[in-house]
């Protein structure tokens, strides 16, 4: 009886993916700044019950999401469609009406090289026509950055084109991965997400996250948003319940290490923990406060390190507070510390790896090039795991 009901709820699990999302109920969306912060960092709890989906620390969930309705709306209007205009949007010959299609279906706050090639044929505009030639690859890569189907359609027309034309340049939306937030032992049935609202303004016009800002601004309780379990191999907590862990997470970047610290309180690791986090002001970026406190006084996390990095003249970032303490954090990788990083790849992993080899060049007393093979053996081992973006 056992294996039947096993059987059947791999099943179920298997049955949502990717390609075939489960629609899960949002439980809670809260904002987690304080009120005067530049920053907006949605907390988002979703159900999972019934979808027989189970996953592990250190995975990340997909979500697919919906386009900004005023910015389909926009287009719709700069072209004069019809948003109840059929178009096929596959290979399949399924159809949707337009509105919809741009909406659910395509991919429009992104501009590829091949679209704008493409385009090119759908309009006798030589701007395009010249920025497309071989010779401008540099113009074009930099007219398709930051730029979406909006800026194109207006830069570049009068359009000889349908709408059928248009939609059949652009690609599927591709779901966001998120690094989860939670551990399904500390909730059962249950995922957190912790989302940062991406939002700037580019070329003259306000930009948003297609799907953050999708989270912070029109997803309420009782909404569904369709997600998948996506693994990840590469980072998770160690085996051995009784080995130490670094964690580097400011921002966003907290989310696997809040799924680590639930997942180690539940199971009642005995190895220590470490926490460096940081964000800009220490009273409105001081996300997850309270439960890192608790843990900490729970003796779950060993020690908790914070950077602020707008609160004094001088910017103090995480890789800063690990300089500041290299002796110990030396020793605890010594002693066969994991280090984990998570969050920005193009400036704070950067700084927080270049950190972590002046810490062991230090302290180990070693070459620059003995201390860089130091940590390449530490990735080796599994010791060594970043989840960067």
């Amino acid at each position: 009886m056992q294996n039947t009901v096993l059987n059947a709820e791999n099943k179920t699990s298997a049955a949502y993916s990717r390609t075939n999302p489960f629609s899960a109920k949002v439980l809670n969306n809260i904002n987690l700044n304080a009120e005067g912060s530049a920053k907006e960092i949605r907390h988002i709890e979703l159900s999972l019950e019934g979808s027989g989906l189970s996953y592990e620390p250190g995975y990340a969930l997909g979500v697919v999401p919906s386009n900004d309705p005023e910015l389909v709306s926009a287009i719709l209007e700069e072209m004069k469609w019809d948003a109840d205009t059929s178009v096929v949007i596959n290979k399949q010959g399924e159809t949707l009406p337009l509105k919809e299609a741009l909406t659910s279906y395509f991919e429009i706050t992104l501009l590829s090289k091949k679209i704008l090639l493409q385009a090119s044929e759908l309009t006798g505009n030589e701007e395009l026509k010249n920025l497309t030639l071989a010779e401008n690859a540099d113009q074009l890569k930099e007219y398709t950055n930051g730029r979406d189907l909006l800026d194109m359609l207006r830069d570049f027309g009068p359009w000889n084109a349908s709408a059928q034309d248009v939609v059949s340049l652009l690609r599927k939306m591709t779901p966001r991965l998120y690094s989860i937030a939670s551990s399904i032992a500390a909730h059962p049935n249950e995922v957190h997400l912790t989302i940062g609202a991406v939002r700037y303004t580019a070329h003259g016009r306000d930009r948003k996250g297609v799907c953050s800002v999708q989270v912070a601004e029109r997803i309420q309780e009782g909404d569904t948003l369709p997600v998948f379990v996506q693994p990840n191999k590469h980072f998770h907590l160690p085996e051995d319940k009784a080995a130490d862990i670094i964690m580097v997470g400011p921002g966003t970047g907290i989310a696997p290490f809040r799924s680590f610290i639930e997942e180690r309180a539940v199971s009642q690791a005995t190895g220590r923990s470490w926490l460096f986090f940081g964000d800009q002001h220490e009273a409105t970026d001081f996300i997850y406060k309270e439960e890192l406190e608790m843990y900490q006084r729970d003796g779950v996390l060993t020690k908790l390190e914070t950077a602020w990095s707008r609160d004094t003249e001088k910017k103090v970032y995480v890789q800063n507070k690990m300089l500041d303490n290299s002796k110990d954090l030396f020793d605890w990788i010594q002693n066969g510390a994991y280090f984990f990083v998570c969050g920005d790849k193009q400036r704070m992993a950067k700084d927080v790896h270049s950190a972590l080899i002046d810490v062991i060049e230090k302290e180990g007393a070693m070459s620059r090039e003995d201390a860089e093979a130091y940590l390449n053996d530490m990735q080796k081992q599994g010791r060594y795991q970043r989840d960067v973006y």
